[in-house]
């Protein structure tokens, strides 16, 4: 009997929902609305019913699928449980129990940025590795630790959350997490368009097609592609920020490979130039030797990561 299993990531906007077979191909994949009205208690329920909707379509038993494999965008722990998902207007909600109890079927949950790292290590840029520390850099930066093939998410959940490690004692204005200088303000999309202005404060008088004007991440790096000065200088120190940080990692956990992903990552391998650049130079020597590559399932990776957790 041929077996099965689905992968939901749950996003602000969208719950994406990927439909596998046990070898881990991607046969289906749609999108439902996530409600969020209502403190988001519509949005497990309408998981249940598209599961139970395709597994009705695909003419399948119950028996045949292995398990269904949530992420959410917050810490969840070891019991599947998340005591608070802003994006999803959820206090404390478990995930687990009250998926099993609608489905039937068994259900496993991770945090979002932990289940894009478990998918890349398993069908992505990963691929191929046991150990790796997934990095994305979008609008805020998230993680993922994968340690012999398996995600570390921690006692409450918050495993993998690179973004709020201290880097810097340059800025005075808090993140969103409340502390100040961390790496998300430096190393997300927002993070470099932080540096470049500052930048641009510093060096009054050098040249720069950034200057006087509103630029975004993307201009920056294709800034850096054209050769000025001034942006190559916010590339250096977001490449210092990011390269130490996982230097740090690194000691910990000691991965094969780092993937980059995340909207900033769409910049290219340049950037990836910078990071190991600085990560070699800090990176405790037996570690030296990770490598780095980009990330590869774009948008799928929380459901490949989710999918994997139940296979």
């Amino acid at each position: 009997m041929k077996q099965y299993c689905f992968g939901i990531d749950v996003g602000g906007t969208t719950v994406k929902c990927g439909f596998f077979n046990s070898e881990g191909d991607l046969l289906d994949k749609w999108e439902i609305p996530t409600r969020t009205e209502e403190n988001g208690s519509k949005i497990l329920p309408d998981i249940a019913q598209t599961i139970k909707a395709k597994i009705e379509e695909r003419g399948l038993t119950k028996d045949q699928i292995e398990g269904v494999g949530i992420d959410i965008p917050g810490p969840v722990n070891e019991k599947g449980e998340v005591d608070l998902a802003v994006n999803l207007h959820w206090g404390h909600v478990d995930i687990v129990g009250e998926m099993e109890k609608m489905t039937g079927i068994r259900t496993k949950a991770v945090n979002d940025a932990n289940a894009a790292a478990l998918g890349e290590c398993w069908k992505g840029g990963g691929a191929g590795h046991k150990n790796l520390i997934m990095v994305t850099l979008g609008t805020g930066v998230g993680g993922g630790v994968v340690v012999e093939g398996k995600v570390i998410a921690g006692a409450g959940g918050a495993g993998g959350e690179i973004g709020h490690v201290h880097v810097t004692e340059e800025l005075t204005e808090p993140c969103n997490c409340g502390n100040v200088g961390c790496l998300e303000q430096v190393a997300s999309a927002t993070g470099v368009v932080r540096l470049a202005k500052m930048q641009l404060v510093k060096k009054p008088d050098m040249p720069s097609v950034l200057r006087d004007r509103n630029f975004s991440c993307k201009d920056v790096w294709d800034a850096v592609k054209d050769g000025d000065e001034l942006a190559d200088e916010v590339a250096e120190k977001f490449g210092f920020y990011l390269g130490r940080a996982l230097a740090a990692f690194a000691c910990v956990t000691d991965p094969e490979i780092y993937v980059i992903g995340g909207g900033v990552s769409k910049a290219g391998t340049i950037i990836l130039d910078y990071v190991q650049k600085y990560y070699r130079q800090y990176a405790f020597p037996a570690c030296k030797d990770a490598t780095f590559a980009l990330a590869t399932l774009g948008n799928d990776a929380g459901i490949y990561g989710a999918a994997k957790l139940v296979l």
